[in-house]
C-alpha cells in the first residue's frame, strides 16, 4: 500500500481527511478511489490503515481500519552532521541516510566546503527529498532537518556518543568505538560528523577532539564524502542490533 505523512490535525480516532496536493495525487495520479486503502503516518511513530470512503471537491475522506506502531523506525537516534557538498551529492546523503534510519541532519559549513549554491534555495527541496525517502522506506517519523551551522557550532552542540570518520585515523576503528557502548538504553544517541569533498582540516579535527568528538576509521579504503555518512550510520545501527545483527540480535 502507498504510504503518506499527514499532519496530526487531519487525523481523528476514526477518520482521516486528505486535501490539497496529496488529494490531487491520490485521485489524478495514482487513480485511487472509493474502497482503496492507503497507509497514513502521523509523524509520531504511528501508522494507520485507511480505506477511502468519500471524495468531494478537493478533499478525500477515509475511515481508519487499524492503527499500529510503525515498524520501520529505529530505536537508536543518529544525527548526521554532514558538510555541504557539491551538486546533488548532499541530496543523495539525505535520501539514502533517511532510508537507512538516520533521525536528524545538521548541514555544516567547513573550511574545505566548495558547494556554491545558496542554501536557502535548497531547503524546501531537501525537505521534499526526506519526505519521499521516509515514505518509501517505511519510516514512522520524518528525520529532522536542522538549519545550516558552522563547524565549530556543530561540534559544540553535539549530544550522545560523537564520532568523526577521518581518513587520517589509523588506530581506532568505528566498530571498536561502538563495541564498548552500553546497548541497553531505550534511545541511544550517536552523532556522526562527516566532512566535505576535501575532508576535515587538521585543526578542525583538533577542535572536534576538544569537544569530546572521537576520530574513527572506516577502514583502509577512502570513501567519498557522500558515502561515508551512510556507511557510518549502517555500522552504528548494526552494532546496536537494528540491522539483523549486532549485540541486540
Amino acid at each position: 500500500m502507498h504510504r503518506f505523512f499527514l499532519p496530526q490535525n487531519c487525523i481523528t480516532q476514526s477518520s482521516v481527511v486528505v486535501a490539497g496536493k496529496l488529494a490531487h495525487r491520490l485521485r489524478n495520479v495514482l487513480r485511487l478511489g472509493t474502497g482503496d486503502r492507503i497507509i497514513i503516518l502521523d509523524n509520531s511513530g504511528w501508522e494507520y490503515e485507511v480505506e477511502l470512503r468519500a471524495m468531494s471537491g478537493g478533499k478525500l475522506e477515509g475511515a481508519i481500519i487499524s492503527r499500529a506502531p510503525a515498524a520501520g523506525e529505529p530505536q537508536t537516534r543518529i544525527t548526521l552532521y554532514q558538510a555541504l557538498l557539491k551538486g546533488s551529492n548532499f541530496e543523495l546523503v539525505l535520501q539514502k541516510c533517511t532510508e537507512i534510519g538516520v533521525t536528524g541532519f545538521v548541514p555544516m559549513v567547513c573550511e574545505r566546503c566548495v558547494a556554491g549554491e545558496t542554501v536557502g534555495n535548497r531547503l524546501g527541496r531537501w525537505q521534499s527529498i526526506i519526505l519521499e525517502a521516509a515514505q518509501q522506506s517505511r519510516r514512522g517519523k520524518l528525520p529532522v532537518l536542522h538549519n545550516v551551522v558552522q563547524f565549530r557550532e556543530a561540534c559544540e552542540s553535539a549530544t550522545g556518543v560523537s564520532l568523526l570518520p577521518w581518513e587520517e585515523e589509523k588506530v581506532r576503528g568505528i566498530g571498536a568505538a561502538l563495541e564498548g557502548l552500553p546497548k541497553t538504553e531505550n534511545t541511544p544517541e550517536v552523532s556522526i560528523f562527516v566532512g566535505p569533498e576535501g575532508g576535515f582540516s587538521p585543526h578542525e579535527v583538533d577542535f572536534a577532539r576538544s569537544c569530546g568528538i572521537e576520530p574513527v576509521s572506516l577502514g583502509s579504503r577512502i570513501l567519498r564524502a557522500e558515502t561515508a555518512g551512510l556507511v557510518a550510520a549502517a555500522v552504528t545501527l548494526y552494532e546496536f542490533g537494528e540491522m539483523g545483527g549486532g549485540s541486540q540480535a
